[in-house]
């Protein structure tokens, strides 16, 4: 079974869309793009070691609006992400089924994306891909979310949870504060969520 790890950048909000440039997603009106750029780059050496761990070649899935946006935009600067053209990318699309971006798979439905979970394999990175995520989370199919938060609020833009979840328990395996405020924390599934009363 292949392990889902959903990686995001969010701020305190929750909001995930188009955290790395101004014309990277702007639906609904969006007028924030690129705003974890003056926090991100500007962070010390740790979070860039930190940030290694991320950037590893990986086989990625990818929702549709996602997957065009790293094809249109990752075959010509694979110096930034050294592997990232060579690695296998499953796309979720209704609507797309070919592409010319090398290693490109198509996938037309939550049972495909369970299908591929199921099969043997390296773990399997979730970027973007905001609607993909809430499927993902409604059939409790991740199992490990990488989250970077910053400190900002930008009161609209598209949400990490916005689409609801089940319920469910994290353990925090790995995490990293910057000094301009950005948090690092990684989460992996563990079990169902338990209850009690504090201080009995």
């Amino acid at each position: 079974m292949r392990k889902f790890i959903v990686l995001t950048f969010l701020t305190l909000d929750g909001v995930m869309q188009a955290p790395g440039m101004s014309d990277e997603d702007t639906s609904d009106g969006f007028k924030y793009g690129g705003w974890s750029a003056p926090y991100f780059y500007e962070a010390d050496e740790a979070a860039g070691t930190f940030m290694e761990k991320y950037m590893q070649p990986a086989d990625l899935l990818l929702g549709r609006k996602t997957f065009e946006f790293f094809a249109s935009f990752w075959p010509t600067h694979a110096d930034m992400w050294p592997g990232i053209n060579d690695v296998t990318k499953y796309a979720i699309s209704t609507t797309i089924d070919k592409s010319d971006w090398n290693n490109s798979v198509f996938l037309k439905s939550v049972d495909d994306i369970k299908k591929l979970k199921n099969s043997e394999g390296p773990a399997i990175q979730v970027h973007g891909s905001g609607n993909l995520i809430q499927t993902l989370l409604k059939h409790d199919l991740v199992d490990e979310l990488w989250l970077k938060t910053f400190p900002v609020t930008l009161g609209s833009g598209k949400r990490l949870f916005s689409g609801g979840t089940i319920s469910a328990a994290f353990t925090l395996t790995d995490s990293l504060i910057t000094p301009n405020g950005v948090i690092f924390a990684n989460y992996e599934r563990a079990g169902e969520v338990k209850t009690g009363t504090v201080g009995a």
